[in-house]
């Protein structure tokens, strides 16, 4: 089932965003087969303010336990996250 995580960075994080972001790569990276997109958003100025993935995993359980090993979680970047259930109708990715 797909899940929509949407994180929010904690104001003034970005300096630390960006110390824990090789360890957040790494994370992501060891969980590809579940990720089926993956970025940050963005503030005006084009600087990185918060994530958003889609992730296909079981349930909402396991969306959020992914959500909170996130290196992102774990050290501080992240004020906030949101798991949402999605379903997705159109895109290159679902094919």
């Amino acid at each position: 089932m797909l899940f929509i995580i949407r994180a929010e960075d904690k104001p003034g994080a970005l300096a630390r965003r960006m110390e824990v972001r090789p360890t957040h790569l790494a994370y992501l990276q060891s969980r590809m087969e579940v990720i089926k997109v993956a970025g940050a958003t963005l503030d005006e100025k084009g600087d990185p303010m918060g994530s958003v993935l889609i992730v296909d995993v079981a349930d909402k359980a396991e969306a959020e336990a992914f959500a909170k090993a996130d290196p992102f979680s774990v050290e501080g970047v992240f004020a906030s996250f949101t798991v949402t259930p999605y379903r997705a109708a159109l895109g290159a990715w679902m094919a």
